[in-house]
């Protein structure tokens, strides 16, 4: 303690940070990088498989249910209504005039980041040919220490076709980029914030993909190759939707498959309090595909207070594409960001230049792209309507319709422990198989819901409610006034969703509207992020990582393999009020 009284910050973090890898895992990015760096790699969370057969699908995932319902229809034009009288703006149905109304300037919108890419370059497939210079990464099915099954129809050893060679696998933006018409099908290991287990996605192929993609970044971005991770530590920033063995898998993952030497795991919630220089606030992570919410008092999540809300980012996308069609101004063109990842992209990329949150209506003229199969990119030049509308359906749920993109089925999510409370007291019922080790009956060629069946649990629950009402349950089941009064003046928005312009102002004053009369609280304010809200997270780990001297609650790695976690051991994973135990900790017994 003494070495942190007298070190400077900035010593402090060289020193220390120079060998712990910071891991944040989302649904549709992740974010890696050493915790001396002071931002990290972002990359999409994704991989395309090389397939030597005609692919069913270029994506593969669950049956994704992309039919809207009567009643859901119903609902969403409901919603829309709704929100169009708050934003005094036509509703649904009315036409909407063509003057008086207030313009952006025209911008390129195309999947492109301007900062990365030249102004007058054009968009190109990714090249699928493999570089006879190029070495790839080792595929974790070659790992003497991972059981695998064969999955030749992703993995062809032999991808000679005539005089060039495909590439077996490619991860990131790379695979969103890949032509429709080639021979690959990509995957997303994790999908509405937990591990995307089904029958069209195994559950070995999902560890298969989530360790090449961890063990590709670790290559490509930071230089790490295997022979040296033994040198490093990893710092593992969980979402808080994760379930207890969701938490063991990725242990394992990045302590047998990828080999550091050691590891932490941290809630995001938590380390996001950390990363703003906060011990107590109201975090609310707004990603992708999913929105949680949790309240951390003096540096300990509070798990009662945990909320989880099925929509995100891309659900304000793709409702950006449905408001478009229906005031009949997007162009004539095949958009389907469920099945053409590029799709996706360019729609995310208006939505973040163009959606915001303003009374009135708001237009923009843009220039939107198509990518048809195997064709270069198409421009057109539009203009856009109702923009404010979709950004709105944060607190009107029913307008993103969110059962489009359902989550993956939870009975495989069943733990006999719970990682996160202190359990050891009870009495659980255990099978024969459990006793040695991480995983019970691991038959890898069955399917998962015959290895593991269902026991009475307490799942995490999804709420069906807006941002607003659950933001103000979850500071009211604190139950004590003085922490709701701070709790409410605490308000942190973090995740991509959180850029949003208007979008502080607008939940300031849902959440206030929301608190009932009889509750004495009459404040409500959402405080500036220091850091970058897409990457607080990632930054709270590194940060206490950093502090963490003692680091005995550090998990080894020889000490997973053959250990795990034991029922009556007394030594798990807790909260602590201690530095080096800030979120769920491990002592090896």
């Amino acid at each position: 303690m003494d070495y942190l009284k007298t070190a400077i910050p900035s010593q402090l973090i060289s020193e220390r940070g120079s060998n712990l890898v910071v891991i944040n895992p989302g649904s549709a990015n992740i974010r890696v990088g050493l915790a001396q760096q002071d931002a990290p790699f972002i990359v999409p969370h994704c991989i395309a498989r090389y397939t030597s057969q005609v692919p069913k699908r270029n994506v593969q995932d669950q049956m994704l249910n992309s039919q809207v319902t009567t009643a859901q229809h119903m609902e969403r034009e409901k919603a829309y209504d709704i929100i169009a009288s708050l934003l005094k703006i036509p509703f649904l149905d009315e036409e909407v005039p063509n003057s008086g109304s207030f313009q952006r300037k025209m911008g390129r919108v195309d999947g492109y980041n301007p900062q990365n890419v030249r102004k007058d370059s054009v968009f190109a497939w990714t090249d699928v040919n493999e570089k006879q210079s190029s070495t790839l990464v080792t595929d974790s099915s070659k790992d003497k220490d991972v059981p695998s099954t064969s999955l030749d129809q992703h993995e062809g050893m032999d991808m000679d076709l005539g005089e060039h060679k495909y590439r077996r696998f490619i991860c990131g933006e790379e695979a969103l980029k890949i032509s429709p018409t080639e021979p690959y099908c990509l995957c997303r290991p994790i999908r509405r914030g937990h591990l995307n287990i089904s029958q069209d996605y195994p559950m070995q192929q999902v560890y298969e993909d989530l360790h090449t993609i961890w063990d590709w970044i670790l290559v490509e971005k930071l230089h790490i190759p295997q022979s040296e991770r033994n040198m490093y530590s990893a710092i593992l920033v969980v979402p808080e939707t994760f379930d207890n063995r969701e938490i063991k898998e990725v242990l394992s993952i990045v302590l047998r498959d990828l080999q550091f030497s050691s590891a932490v795991v941290h809630q995001e919630g938590l380390a996001a309090a950390f990363g703003n220089g906060l011990s107590t606030a109201c975090i609310v992570n707004m990603g992708a595909q999913v929105t949680s919410v949790i309240c951390i008092e003096d540096g300990v999540a509070l798990p009662n207070t945990e909320k989880t809300l099925p929509f995100g980012g891309e659900d304000i996308s793709r409702c950006l594409l449905w408001t478009q069609r229906h005031h009949q101004t997007w162009p004539q063109v095949r958009t389907d960001m469920l099945t053409k990842p590029i799709d996706m992209l360019m729609l995310n990329e208006l939505k973040e230049s163009y959606c915001y949150i303003q009374e009135g209506e708001v237009d923009a003229v843009a220039v939107v792209h198509s990518y048809e199969d195997g064709m270069p990119a198409a421009s057109h030049r539009t203009r856009l309507t109702a923009l404010n509308v979709p950004p709105m359906g944060l607190f009107y749920p029913m307008l993103l319709v969110p059962d489009v993109y359902p989550p993956p089925p939870r009975s495989w999510f069943n733990d006999y422990e719970d990682m996160l409370e202190e359990t050891w007291h009870v009495d659980y019922p255990r099978r024969p198989d459990m006793a040695d080790g991480l995983y019970p009956g691991f038959n890898i060629g069955l399917p998962m819901w015959d290895s593991y069946p269902i026991f009475q649990t307490k799942p995490k629950k999804e709420e069906k409610v807006g941002l607003a009402e659950a933001i103000t349950s979850s500071i009211l089941s604190t139950g004590r006034i003085d922490l709701k009064r701070k709790l409410f003046c605490t308000i942190q928005l973090i995740g991509g969703v959180a850029l949003t312009e208007g979008l502080i102002p607008a939940v300031e004053d849902r959440v206030l509207h929301a608190i009932p009369s009889n509750e004495a609280i009459d404040t409500v304010e959402v405080l500036q992020s220091r850091t970058h809200p897409t990457f607080v997270s990632w930054k709270g780990g590194a940060i206490l990582g950093i502090l963490d001297i003692g680091r005995d609650a550090w998990i080894h790695r020889m000490d997973w393999i053959h250990n795990g976690i034991h029922v009556g051991s007394g030594r798990k994973y807790k909260d602590s009020y201690y530095v080096q135990a800030q979120a769920t900790c491990y002592i090896n017994s």
